[in-house]
């Protein structure tokens, strides 16, 4: 049963409207300020809380600043219930985190709905994820359920990338968000004298371009299509008005940032201390991982040596000669730039030490 916190300082409106929320089947918390309601909040942590604005001791800005600066408190999410309708109020409102905002008088429906549409967007964000490429993957995938992702993918236009084609450059400003609709596509950095090192691989589905536009600053790496690609083009200003204006998935992006890093620091401890041959066992197994597609067939995928070297971070004749010893061990069969794991349990092995 999800617990609903309701701060309100009219009795006859607190009571009519935790009734309204118990025959709907919450359980309902009821405070009669904001200073109460803030230390319930604190204390209780509930599922959702409703709140009005103007109150005696603490009105409503004032409690959503506290728990909006409390790290137990600040995701939960958070309705403004009030009878000012004015559109200042609602702009600040919002500005200060709240999640949706009804106008009094409301009827029964227009609560419930606020309330049950918040509670699933909420179930959603409150998902752990493990600090790994798994976790962002299935933070990706269950992301994009969500409707205002959906509109925001329905309303931008697809354009066509040829493989080798460029989507963006280093340095350069940020205008969208990209939503891999098919084919690959790799992220890299390159060093001074062009040397390169893939940090991220793309499969369908997948969004990619948002650290920068996150962070508001030009781009630390490129995006180049391996292969011939369709890919949505989400502009900026829409990506920004999601984020502005539904702070669970701006947390939940923040979180994803962290992950990222955690991952590239991993990926850099591996190539200075992991041998070429087990960086090229992790790195076919990662392929297989994100681009295999049916789980009956052996994975074969069409990879340029340079491109599986700059995966590794290491020298492209150093990954040919580990690549002909995995053939001498029936670990993989090539044949032209076609690549087959054939036993991939014994990579595994390989990429932990273990053989």
């Amino acid at each position: 049963m999800k617990t609903i916190l309701l701060i309100e300082d009219n009795t006859e409106v607190r009571e009519n409207t935790a009734e309204i929320l118990e025959l709907s089947g919450y359980k309902v918390l009821q405070a009669e300020n904001g200073k109460v309601g803030s230390e319930m909040a604190i204390k209780q942590k509930p599922d959702l809380i409703i709140c009005d604005i103007m109150m005696p001791v603490l009105d409503g800005y004032g409690v959503i600043h506290i728990l909006s600066n409390n790290p137990d408190t600040a995701s939960i999410p958070f309705i403004f219930l009030t009878a000012k309708g004015e559109r200042n109020d609602f702009r600040k409102g919002m500005e200060l985190g709240a999640d949706d905002y009804i106008t009094k008088p409301f009827d029964d429906v227009e609560l419930l709905k606020a309330v049950e549409s918040r509670l699933k967007k909420t179930s959603l964000l409150k998902t752990e994820y493990s600090r790994d490429s798994a976790g962002i993957v299935k933070f990706m995938d269950e992301a994009k359920s969500l409707q205002e992702l959906k509109n925001l993918t329905n309303g931008a236009k697809s354009k066509v990338f040829k493989k080798k084609d460029l989507i963006f450059t280093e340095g350069n400003n940020p205008n969208y968000l990209y939503l891999l609709e098919k084919g690959k596509v790799k992220i890299y950095r390159s060093h001074e004298y062009g040397k390169e090192l893939i940090i991220n691989l793309c499969k369908q589905g997948d969004f990619f371009g948002y650290t920068a536009l996150l962070d508001e600053s030009a781009y630390l790496e490129s995006a180049e299509a391996l292969e011939d690609c369709t890919i949505v083009q989400i502009p900026k200003e829409d990506f920004y008005a999601l984020l502005n204006n539904n702070h669970g998935v701006m947390k939940r992006f923040v979180k994803l940032l962290s992950n990222e890093i955690q991952e590239k620091e991993d990926q850099l401890l591996k190539m200075a201390y992991s041998s070429v041959k087990k960086r090229v066992a992790e790195a076919l197994l990662l392929l297989q991982k994100r681009y295999k597609e049916n789980a009956d067939n052996k994975f074969s995928m069409s990879i340029s040596r340079e491109d599986l070297a700059n995966i590794v971070g290491t020298a492209t004749e150093s990954l040919i000669r580990t690549l002909s010893d995995f053939r001498e061990d029936k670990l993989i069969e090539i044949k032209g730039s076609n690549i087959t794991i054939v036993d991939d349990e014994r990579l595994g092995k390989i990429m932990k030490g273990n053989f």
